[in-house]
């Protein structure tokens, strides 16, 4: 048995590294943030969890971002940093818009995957990914798990760091384009927000393929 391996289910919160029949050093999951927002950047994030008894006590919380609110993800955000190897990454809009956002995204997970490679001693990895995509030219194990981050703990762990990552992104933009109230919508493309967009124009952090419709 390799002990180095910590991955857990969400549902039942216990140690499932025997589901992986111990054939990887470690398994590194990956997921990312703002794939739907009309502005700003897309994140990603890859999280090792480092192989610690009772983690899964001290991260009983963890759960698709997207279902905690703010609070609680600021109160794993920096649990899980304290007790994972992990890696956080962006693509901005520029990117985006030249290789698309679902390249964008998945090449931001890539980056972050890497980055967290770099720092292991071994190259034996698993890497989990969030949805049913995997990730062009990485030479690791990739398994695609739909909902992912409601199931897997590492899933999660990287969607909430991506997810309040590029939060605090969204308020530092909020000072410098206050028009358009990206500290509520986080580049979303609510009512207010498109009326800001017809009222005001677009800046240099908005997705113009994202806005066809909206400037016609």
């Amino acid at each position: 048995m390799n002990p180095k391996i910590f991955e857990f289910d969400l549902n039942e919160k216990i140690n499932k590294t025997n589901l992986f029949n111990f054939e990887y050093d470690y398994i590194i999951g990956t997921d990312e943030a703002g794939r739907g927002p009309g502005a700003g950047p897309v994140y990603a994030s890859a999280v090792c969890f480092k192989n610690y008894d009772g983690l899964y006590k001290i991260l009983s919380d963890l759960d698709d971002s997207k279902k905690l609110s703010e609070k609680k993800r600021l109160e794993l955000f920096p649990l899980i940093k304290e007790n994972a190897i992990y890696s956080i990454k962006k693509a901005d809009v520029e990117t985006i818009e030249k290789i698309n956002i679902l390249n964008a995204s998945l090449y931001t997970m890539k980056l972050a995957i890497e980055d967290i490679i770099k720092q292991l001693n071994s190259s034996n990895v698993l890497i989990l990914i969030d949805g049913n995509k995997k990730i062009k030219d990485l030479k690791y194990n990739q398994k695609t798990i739909i909902k992912g981050d409601s199931t897997s703990a590492s899933i999660a762990a990287a969607s909430i760091l991506s997810k309040v990552s590029r939060d605090n992104f969204m308020y530092e933009l909020d000072k410098k384009y206050p028009s358009y109230n990206f500290k509520k919508n986080k580049g979303y493309l609510t009512k207010e927000h498109i009326e800001a967009i017809k009222k005001f124009g677009i800046t240099d952090i908005h997705r113009k393929s994202f806005l066809k419709n909206i400037l016609k």
